[in-house]
């Protein structure tokens, strides 16, 4: 959710989060902040990517054989107790590139998220999981099958406030990924929602990261847009990710569709 994790970078932002604790809390949010105790949520996303160009070793663009790659996920968080939120992923992937086609189970996440600071506007919270790769891609600069499995560290920090009588939210992510099989990687992932209507938002999210390879270190940045209507416990999104800049990277872009409910 280029090197954006098929696990969605967290499937940052996927809600709005409103002025006051009662009306964040009232619809869904997959981000920093917690889930309320007993409360579960439940995203299902697929993820179409498609590119016949890729940035190369320094940046400039090139034309490669066409390659796709789809995903179909869901997500699922469980508030354990009112600060700590057990959180995991699963999914199916199918794709092709010049060589090979690949298709099967995609990466299996599991962890648990704990707010560190929890107040009425602002929330910081640490996240801590393992990822199962799949049998796809699990990076988008490398080769399908490889990747075993990895370790994640993620700090999560959101604030929401009002704009011009318009709720909003913004949120930063830092995530460290040690990995077996792929270099490691650390990512900076940024999100914001604003209500643009009554159960309408708008959110603009921006996933970037970079690979410690040697002697050149892929590299990415993706740009995101969507539109998300609330109905009641469900929510239904649309949007489109692109690949506008990096190195060693294909310059994917598709569209992206999820259902969330909250039970």
């Amino acid at each position: 959710m280029g090197r954006y994790r098929r696990r969605g970078g967290r499937c940052l932002g996927v809600a709005l989060a409103a002025a006051t604790p009662c009306l964040l809390r009232s619809v869904a949010f997959a981000g920093a902040w917690p889930t309320p105790a007993g409360e579960t949520q439940a995203i299902f996303k697929f993820e179409d990517e498609r590119a016949d160009r890729a940035f190369d070793p320094s940046g400039n663009r090139a034309t490669i054989p066409r390659l796709y790659d789809d995903n179909l996920s869901v997500f699922v968080e469980h508030g354990l107790t009112d600060r700590l939120t057990l959180q995991g992923k699963a999914g199916l992937t199918d794709g092709e590139d010049e060589f090979i086609r690949y298709g099967g189970r995609g990466p299996i996440e599991l962890g648990l998220r704990y707010a560190l600071i929890d107040r009425s506007s602002w929330v910081v919270s640490l996240y801590l999981g393992g990822i199962y790769d799949g049998v796809g891609r699990n990076a988008g600069y490398s080769l399908p099958h490889q990747g075993n499995s990895d370790f994640e560290a993620r700090l999560l920090a959101g604030r929401s406030f009002t704009y011009r009588e318009r709720p909003v939210f913004t949120e930063v992510q830092l995530a460290r990924y040690w990995r077996s099989g792929l270099a490691d990687e650390t990512h900076l992932d940024l999100t914001m929602g604003v209500t643009v209507a009554r159960h309408w938002q708008v959110f603009v999210q921006s996933y970037n990261g970079r690979a410690d390879a040697h002697p050149v270190a892929p590299a990415w940045s993706k740009l995101e847009a969507s539109l998300v209507r609330q109905l009641g416990r469900w929510s239904l999104q649309a949007g489109w990710r692109q690949t506008v800049w990096g190195r060693e990277d294909p310059i994917a872009g598709g569209p992206v569709v999820a259902i969330w409910r909250r039970f």
